[in-house]
């Protein structure tokens, strides 16, 4: 073998991977809808080589509580780049914060969380629907649109996938037919009036993250007679009442920090979700108690000291 050939294949073998992990996806920042005064913008990120082939869109919303957070936060990058570097068109988007200098919400001041809620669902379905219309531009497969969320990103996905597949005039900006392909939720749940929430349709195969000691969006349910927030571990004895598949880490222990750090630890379990339920349709209802003896949690976090 030449010397010249040998490089070459030092590079392939060695080199390349090295640059290729070591690369940061582009980036593309667009504004898709304009309300109540507000541009709205979502970040589009790519690895930057170019494919004819459609690929699959992973569409993220942040967290904060519906009243701060941003939609390229520092804690999301390794999120982001994780996924775009597997070949999906990666989607951070903008959406309008109804709890800014709202008081905390509880059982029986539901109004402004319930207002906040709507807004941000109708946002991420103007997002949805933006990237529908831009899909061939953006090399984007439509049926298959994953949607994730942290903590009110989090209730936000779950919230727009339970709304759409009942009919709900917040997906009247969607087309009739589309439907999300998968949810990814990092301490979420849905905020219902009808008890634990019944599908019109079977809802997306979802993955739910959810720590068992989350005092800040109820990892069980907060209700009042039907009309409450109805979080992972609810919602996921629901999905296995009805056979809908689903994967619940139920993080033992755990605060509301699992709204954060499984997008750093937990990425390859994240793409297999992905892979087997969402690519590869499995009809798998799947629980798993994750409990952590070496990290230590955070359990201080309430709506009242979070809102005040």
């Amino acid at each position: 073998m030449t010397r010249y050939k040998r490089l070459l294949v030092f590079f392939s073998v060695v080199l390349l991977p090295m640059l290729l992990f070591a690369a940061k996806p582009a980036k593309d920042t667009r504004v898709y809808a304009v309300k109540d005064g507000q541009e709205l913008k979502m970040d589009i990120y790519t690895f930057p080589f170019e494919t004819k082939m459609e690929q699959p869109c992973l569409m993220f919303v942040f967290g904060g509580g519906f009243k701060e957070g941003s939609r390229d936060a520092a804690d999301y990058a390794d999120y982001f780049t994780y996924f775009a570097e597997r070949g999906f068109v990666v989607v951070s988007i903008d959406y309008r914060l109804g709890m800014k200098d709202a008081p905390a919400p509880g059982i029986f001041n539901t109004q402004p969380l319930r207002n906040a809620i709507a807004m941000a669902v109708s946002d991420l379905c103007s997002a949805t629907d933006y990237v529908l219309r831009n899909a061939q531009e953006l090399n984007v497969d439509s049926t298959r649109i994953i949607i994730s969320g942290s903590s009110a990103g989090a209730i936000t996905v779950l919230q727009a996938d339970y709304e759409e597949r009942d009919h709900k005039p917040s997906a009247d900006v969607l087309p009739e037919k589309f439907h999300y392909a998968g949810v990814v939720s990092f301490a979420g749940g849905i905020f219902s009036t009808e008890g634990v929430p019944s599908y019109t349709r079977a809802p997306a195969p979802t993955l739910f993250f959810h720590g068992s000691a989350d005092k800040l969006v109820p990892y069980d349910k907060t209700r009042f007679f039907r009309l409450g927030m109805f979080g992972s571990f609810s919602l996921a004895a629901r999905f296995r009442e009805k056979g809908y598949p689903y994967l619940f880490y139920s993080m033992e222990g755990m605060g509301h920090e699992v709204a954060g750090y499984p997008m750093k630890e937990f990425l390859p379990e994240i793409e297999q979700f992905i892979v087997d339920f969402v690519f590869n349709r499995k009809q798998w209802l799947v629980d798993v108690r994750f409990k952590d003896k070496l990290r230590r949690s955070d359990k201080t976090v309430t709506p009242k000291n979070y809102y005040n």
